[in-house]
Formats: structure tokens, sequence, C-alpha cells
């Protein structure tokens, strides 16, 4: 759907709602700063002398009370997001005509921003607890509008109560006070909702979930990149999944649970983004046949969303299985109770986003079921609650259990009790399990469904919370409010403690940098080893809430599939489960994130040598082009894009990378072939911790202070190979005293400083770019570099590097814009495979570049423009132009000769001649004076020509300019400092 107009008003719709309720707290003596007391005088309550009706004073102490726990901000934000909300939710439901009056309550009848069309009807409206009597009064006053429709708008939330209780609150509740006032006027709430999202925008249930996104974006850019504390979460990791990766998901996952049993099953006409098996082995099948039960019912099927947000992947879920159901001859009316009830379940630690989720879920079961309303249906949808306020002694005295309360029990609360089964008694049991519940969430709005609650508490939960049920209905008032403080809390320990036949998910993405120390500490001890992010130790808990063989599915940064910090995560669900498919996104495939996705399914349990299906987009550039190119694929698996992998021959690559797309040769002479890390330590370099201070370009340190108080320094840089990008110096006086002294600085591999390798960028263009580090060099961070027991490796290891085979498996071991000393120690080099020429040529080929580098002014060593030096100088200025650009070009072409045979060697060594080439194209040739390289772009040869023609007349110009103001003068040994007058400019003229 068109997201634009969504995108454009649900941010400024946030800062309208919040300013609106807290004008709205003010006129009842409540704001950031203060709380008016109210005295009440008769029937009158008089809150700084302005006087209200008695019937606020309930609703307006609970709402002090909920500032004084919470935070004036806090209650502030939860109730704008609460009517915005509601009011999001009524305009759905009017315009798929899902109210029963058949009035739109915030729109005109045409569905524009005009008058109501239930305040224009409000005569012929029958609503519960609307009283008709006092409508009329007010309608035929003709002055009383703002009161009418305010009534008939809070009778409408309440009569959608009984349904929806989780969205729209009870009778009096205290948001009711902060509903703000005018909402007739021309620029209220409700008449800027109606203006800014045009009518047809809300036929699709999809646009609840895009404005929980963009309603909640400017808060996501305020917290984003820095620590995040518990209540930011929601907002830092909100990421709304689209829908054709919610269609795959759904339909690899619950779709598949099903297809397994039912092979012949017509719902995969149904299901577009399904993928079938690839074809297995004898052995694999013997495997599948001994996992897979020979009957399920459509009721058994249990699917949860852990972080449910505004719930899309549910309403799949949700569509899939209402296909399964009429497939097994269900009635139609009676699928969608069935679902709600047996089969979806959803977590999540924001209470709004468990509001939207469970209204998306209703609105898809009204569609099939126009009485659904009149059904008592209680969701599986649940917005985890915090335990901290919990005072269980008293709750536990009120609820009555067992014998009188004896104080002696409250040794039982102690954290050093035994935990549950080591009563003597059902009370003492029943007790221990209440206060271990009560523990387990103290912060369940921080770590979500990352808790734990053993599978083995489910029964005695469920019984115990069938009990307090029952108390809700009796008429003690005591023991009903203890019983409802504390089923919020089993039930969702129910939904923690079951195990699912599905679990799908976009879990939430949060680097450990931005963590707080509880979050740290709690995945240091409870995910060890997944605990750099927070859906790494998701995937972890998804698995753990699985039954066994059940199915998962997951959007999550494809980071893991490569780089090291995830090698953990990897060996588990190599070694422990199956991936049955997975989608690799394109680098920017996906808008609404900022890092590369991956999305892919699991069978929970190894299957030995499980060929499993893989997509791969990475030639697809742009997110347009992701669901059909997968569609594609899918109905095509010839495409090119397609791929069958056997997990287990990962293990075969150094730290196993999920590298599907290679072939069996390719993953043999990873076997073959010792790593680099055999005959060179690889590091990272120096982290000044202040870059401004103690580096300078090199034209910025004078020659007598070079290599006493600041030595050369590699930085990495641009993509050129061989040599160059020498452009800075470091101070490293008393041997970089300061900087060590630096509060964030780093100094890695300090016992190659100064020595000859290898160096490289870290941040790759797409393709690596080795070069020589001489002797006398220090190295960055961003310039990892290799260091070589056997000098002579240096060249090998180096022009290793340079070749499409290095850059080819590069692309194996982190396919992503780095290239870290970890992925260059799992490269492979076998020396004694290697031709003895092979020094020769990389020698040659760091001589050429070395010469094109030091011909610009960009250079230390400059020595002279190679149009003024013999022979290329001439009796004219374009004769020596002509000259030199004959010479860049054979210059040019040696290059591609040299690196085409280097690349040669190493193919040849490798045995890689039917897996790639030697060619390589001119563009890569990294020589200034290579046009091709050096513009690039989609450039004629004409525009080429033209570019670098001016530009070598521009070094020209620029050199001249030098020698005129006495910098540089000519001699015979080429380019010195001229400190005497103007030869070097006279000397350029007689060159030309």
């Amino acid at each position: 759907m068109n997201t634009s107009n969504i995108k454009k008003y649900a941010p400024k719709a946030r800062t309208a709602f919040m300013d609106a309720i807290r004008k709205q707290a003010a006129i009842y003596g409540i704001s950031r700063d203060q709380i008016e007391p109210a005295t009440q005088k008769g029937d009158v309550v008089l809150i700084a002398d302005r006087p209200f009706s008695t019937a606020i004073l309930v609703p307006r102490q609970r709402l002090i009370q909920r500032i004084e726990a919470q935070g004036f901000d806090a209650v502030i934000e939860h109730v704008a997001y609460s009517w915005f909300n509601r009011l999001c939710a009524i305009r759905y439901m009017e315009r798929k005509g899902f109210l029963d009056h058949g009035r739109r309550v915030l729109s005109a009848a045409d569905g524009s921003a005009g008058v109501p069309q239930i305040l224009e009807e409000c005569l012929d409206i029958e609503l519960a607890g609307l009283d008709q009597d006092r409508v009329r009064a007010l309608k035929l006053d003709g002055t009383q509008d703002e009161t009418l429709y305010r009534e008939l708008l809070l009778a409408q939330c309440h009569a959608l109560h009984q349904a929806m209780p989780f969205l729209f609150e009870a009778v009096a509740d205290e948001s009711e006070l902060l509903l703000p006032d005018n909402l007739t006027k021309t620029d209220s709430l409700i008449r800027d909702l109606v203006a800014s999202v045009p009518d047809e925008d809300w036929d699709n249930i999809e646009i609840i979930g895009w404005l929980y996104q963009f309603y909640i974006s400017d808060k996501k850019d305020q917290v984003i990149g820095k620590v995040v504390k518990s209540e930011d979460i929601p907002a830092a990791t909100q990421l709304f999944t689209p829908n054709w990766i919610v269609q795959y998901l759904v339909q690899n996952s619950v779709g598949r649970q099903w297809m397994q049993t039912y092979p012949d099953s017509t719902l995969v006409q149904q299901m577009p983004y399904y993928i079938a098996p690839a074809e297995q082995s004898a052995e694999v099948q013997a495997q599948l046949a001994a996992i897979t039960p020979n009957e399920i019912t459509p009721e058994s099927i249990k699917v949860l969303d852990p972080a449910v947000g505004s719930g899309h992947i549910l309403v799949e879920a949700y569509k899939v299985l209402k296909a399964i159901y009429a497939e097994r001859g269900y009635r139609t009316r009676d699928i969608p109770q069935l679902i709600l009830q047996h089969n979806l379940f959803g977590l999540d630690i924001d209470d709004r986003a468990g509001q939207l989720a469970g209204f998306a879920l209703m609105m898809l079961a009204r569609e099939d079921d126009r009485k659904i309303f009149e059904r008592d249906i209680r969701l599986n949808v649940l917005a985890l609650q915090d335990s901290s306020h919990v005072d269980l002694p008293t709750l536990w005295r009120d609820l009555g259990l067992g014998k009188a309360w004896q104080q002696e029990n409250l040794a039982l609360f102690a954290e050093d009790q035994p935990s549950l089964g080591d009563g003597n008694s059902e009370d003492h049991a029943r007790l221990v399990l209440l206060r271990d519940v009560v523990g387990l969430f103290a912060q369940a709005k921080t770590f979500g469904s990352l808790i734990d609650v053993p599978a083995a508490w489910l029964a005695d939960l469920l019984a115990l919370q069938a009990e307090l049920e029952g108390f809700l209905g009796e008429s003690d008032l005591i023991r009903k409010r203890a019983a409802g403080q504390l089923l919020p809390l089993l039930r969702q320990a129910v939904l923690l403690a079951q195990r699912y036949d599905a679990v799908v998910a976009n879990p939430p993405y949060m680097g450990s940098k931005y963590h707080t120390p509880d979050v740290k500490k709690f995945l240091k001890s409870n995910f060890n080893g997944y605990d750099k992010d927070l859906f790494s130790a998701f995937i972890v808990r998804c698995v753990q809430m699985t039954k066994e063989h059940g199915q998962l599915g997951f959007m999550t940064p494809f980071v893991w599939m490569f780089i090291s910090s995830y090698e953990d995560l990897r060996a588990k669900l190599i070694n422990n489960e199956t991936i049955s498919t997975l989608i690799q996104l394109e680098y920017s495939g996906f808008d609404g994130a900022t890092v590369p996705i991956c999305t892919f399914t699991l069978t929970k349990g190894h299957i030995d040598s499980y060929k499993g299906c893989y997509v791969r987009l990475s030639d697809f550039k742009g997110s347009e082009n992701q669901a059909p190119k997968t569609l594609e694929a899918i109905q095509n698996r010839d495409c090119g894009w397609f791929f069958e992998a056997k997990q287990d021959d990962f293990k075969k690559i150094p730290a196993s990378p999920i590298a599907y797309w290679v072939s069996e040769r390719v993953i043999k002479s990873f076997e073959l072939f010792p790593t680099m890390d055999k005959f060179a330590t690889s590091s990272n370099g120096v982290q000044t911790g202040n870059n401004s201070q103690y580096l300078r370009q090199w034209s910025e340190i004078s020659t007598a202070k070079r290599l006493v108080k600041w030595l050369p320094y590699n930085k990495g840089g641009s993509y050129r190979k061989w040599y160059g990008n020498y452009d800075f110096f470091v101070d490293w006086e008393s041997n970089g005293m300061a900087i060590k002294s630096e509060k964030n600085s780093c100094t890695r591999g300090e016992d190659f400083y100064l020595t000859l390798g290898i160096t490289w960028s870290d941040v790759t263009s797409g393709k690596l770019s080795g070069r020589i580090l001489p002797e006398g060099f220090i190295f960055d961070a961003a310039g990892p570099s290799a260091f070589y027991i056997d000098e002579k490796n240096t060249y090998i290891g180096l022009g290793c590097l340079n070749t499409k085979f290095a850059d080819y498996w590069s692309k194996i071991l982190n396919p992503t814009l780095h290239f870290q000393s970890g992925d260059f120690r799992k490269l492979t080099l076998s020396p004694q495979y290697i031709s003895q020429k092979t020094e020769i040529v990389i020698k040659s080929l760091i001589d050429n570049a070395k010469s094109d580098w030091d011909a610009y002014e960009r250079s230390w060593d400059f020595a002279r423009l190679p149009i003024l030096s013999t022979p290329h100088k001439q009796t004219t200025l374009a004769a020596s132009y002509t000259a030199t650009r004959a010479h860049w070009q054979h210059m040019a072409s040696e290059m591609q000769l040299l690196e085409q045979e280097n690349n040669r060697i190493f193919i040849d060594a490798y045995g890689l001649q039917d897996e790639l080439t030697p060619d390589v194209p001119l563009k890569e040739i990294t020589l200034t004076c290579n046009p091709h390289y050096r513009y690039g772009g989609d450039n004629t040869p004409e525009q080429l020509e033209q570019r670098l023609q001016s530009d070598t007349a521009a070094e020209l110009i620029s050199y001249a300019i030098g020698c005129m103001m006495g910098r540089y003068s000519l001699d015979r040994d080429g380019l010195v400092y001229a400190h005497a007058g103007n030869q070097g400019f006279n000397d350029l003229v007689q060159a030309g």
C-alpha cells in the first residue's frame, strides 16, 4: 500500500495528541510541575477555583496515582497513544462498516472531514448506556454539539469495550478525563486524522502497522544510537515487517507444518511464497518420515509471535489457518473464534502494540463473522506487565487460599528458598509458584519474551490461573481485587511456558553497545555467546519455545550469517537445527532498516545432510525488486539466484559462514589448503581516540620533524591496489605516549609497527584492494594489516589478496562492506603450489603502482610531472601530452596483463578454472593515469579522455603555481624545495 500519507501524518499526530492531552490535564489542575488540590463543596468540586462535577473525583485520583507511579510525561504519552489507537480503530471500522449502527463516528457520511455522520443522525443512534432523552435535548438545543459529540464518541468507545477491552477501556476510565475538547472544530485532532489519511487508505488492515511505525518514528530518532532505557526499547527496536516477507515467513512455517503432514493439500495454491523442499536423499527422507506426524488437526496448531508489534505476522497466520480450517470442512462462521482462541498467541513489551495487534486480529475475524463482537473471546495477545509493584504477601493473604495466613509463611518469599515442587503441601506449592512468577517478571517490560518460564510449570500455572479466574465472579471484593492483580502475570507466564508448533518473529535489533547494564547482565547470564544483539538472543529463546520438530521463522540482520561475533549462533543453528529456507536481501533492499536483512525459516532439531533452499537477491538493487525476484526464483529454480545447499557443508569453511551459493569444488578447496593465519599474523592497528589532534596530512609536517615526532601512518583509504593511499603522519613521539594516554585510544598489533607487511581498507567499496605496507609505517584500525613469518610470502600474500579468487572468497567469509583482520586469517594460501615467477609479477605490479602514485603532488616522493619528464617532454605541450598519454595507456595495459597473470597463477593453483576467469576489466586497474578507474561511471571513451586531459592541465597549473611561489625548483636530479627565487618557474617555462 502507499504509505506516503501516513508517513506525513503520524509523526505530527504524536506531537499534536500529546500537546492536547497535556492541555486537558492542566484543565484538571495536573501538570508536570504541580497537582492542584481538589476541594469538594456539595455537588461541586473546585480545582484552582474552577468548578467541576464530583464525577471527576475518582478518575482524577486514579490518574494522579498513575502519574506518581510512572511519571507525568510517561502517562501523557501513554494516554495520547491510547486515544490515537482508539480513534484509528474507529476510523478503520467505520470505513469497513463494522459498527452496528452503520454510521460513521469520525467522518461525514461520504468519508470526508465534515460534520461526523453520528452527530448529524444522533437521534437515530442506539448505543448501550446512551441516554436518548439527553441526546435529544442536546441536539434540539442547537448550541451543544461539542458536548453531544463527546458523549456520542465515549458511548461508542464504551460499546466496543466488551469486544475489545484491551483497546477500549471501561466506562469512566481515567483516560476519558484527558480526551481533548473541541472535537468538532475544523482544526481538531479528529478532523486532522480524517483529512490527512484519505478514506480509501483504510481499506487494508496493514494500515494499523504503518500507523504504529510512523507514529513513533520521531521517538525512534531521538533514542537511536544511544544506550536505550527500558521505556524506549519499543521505539528504538520497532520495525514494521513488509507484507511479502510476512507471507514468506508464515507460509514457510505454519504452512510448511501442514504441508509436511498433508503434502497433497491444496493449501499450497494459496501460498505464493511457499518454497517447496528440495529433493532429498533416501537417508534424509527416512529422517523426515520419522519426525512428521501422520495427522494433525487445525485446532492443535499453536503459533506464537514473541515480539508481536502491531500484529502483522499473526494477521498472516490467521489467513493461512483460515485456509487450513476451510480445507478440513469447518463451518465458515466458526473458524474466526476457533483461530483466535486456539491458534494465535502474541507477546510484546509495549502496551500500545498489544492494543493494535489485538485490534488487527479482531478486524480480520469481523470480516468473517459479523457477530464476533458479541462472542465471549479472550485473545491470547498480551502486553507483558512488570511485577515490581506487586505486594505478594498481602495479595496471598487477600486470596485466602488454604488455611489462615501465618506469619512464618513470609520466609517462603526469601530468594534462597526452594522453588516449585519442594513444598510439603498444595498451599505451599501454590505460594512458591506465585513467588517465582512474581520474581521472574520484575523487569518484564525490559526483558520481554526473553524471560524463561520453565515448561515444567505449565500444568500448575494453568490450574492456578483457572482457580483465580473463578474468583473474578465472586462477591468477595478483596479476593476479586487480589486475583485481578495476579492474573495478568499468570496469563503471561502460561504463554511463555507453553511450547508452540510455530514461532515466527521479527525480533528487536539492538547491539550490545546500546544495552543498559541490566540488559547486559541479563543477556550474559541467560544467553552467553548469543548476547551481541537482542535478535541473537531472541532466536535462541524462540527455539526454546518451539516444540521438537516445530517450525520457526525470522527476519533479522544478515550479519549473523557471516561475521565472527555471531559464530556461536551459527554453530548452534547449523549443528542443532535445520535451515529449511533462507532469503538474503540485497544490501539496501529494505527501506525501513539501516542494516542488511535476511529472512529465514528453521525446523527445530538437526536433520543430517538436509538440503535447504536459498534465494540470493544481492544483484537486485532496491526494495521494489526484492519481492518480485523472490517469486521469480520460487517459480523458476533455474533462474540463477535460487540455490540448494546442505548446511553441514558450511562447517567445512572457516567459521562456518552460511555460504549457500558456493560450489562443492570451492568448499573442497577450504579443506585442502591451509588458512592465512598459518603464514601471517593480521591485526587492526591504532585507534588514536582523537584523530584531529594526532593525525596530519603529510604536507602539514615539516621535513625536520618527520621520523622524529611524526611517523608515516596507513589509514586504509579508497579502492586502490598494490601501492598508495599513503597520506598521513601520526604523532608517535615517545613511542606514542600521548595517544596511549587518551581515554578512547587503543594500540593493537604494536609488535608489528614499522614492519614490512600488506594492508587493506576495513571498509571496502565492494572489491578487495590490498597494498604493500612499507617498512617504517604505523597502521590504523581502519587499515588492518598482515605480517608474514617468511618475508617472501609477503609478496605472495599480497598477490593472493588482489586476486578475483580472494575477492570471491571474501564474499563467502563476510559479504558485507567490511573485510576485517579476522576475515583475512580465514583466507587460504598454499605457497608450494605457487610458481616461482609469482614474486616477480607482484613486484612489477607494486613498482608500476608506486610510479603512478609518485607521479602526482599528493605523494611525499613526488619527483616531477610525467609530462615534463624525459622521454615524454616534447617541443610543444600538445606533443608532450600525446607522448605522456601513450605511456599511460601502455602502463594500464601492462598492469592489466600482469594482474590477469596473477589471477591465472592462483586460479590454477587452487583448481578453480571452472569457477573463475582471470580477466580484469580496465576499471579495476587502479592507476590514477587510467581514466577508466579514475572516473568510472557511465562516461563514454570521449568523455574519459576529455576529463583526463582537463585534469592533466589542472595539475600542470598547480605545479606552475607551486614553482611561482618558490615551493619547487627543477634540477638535474628532479624536484627539490626551492628556497631562492623563482628558478623553478623559469625551468617550467623552458620545459614547454
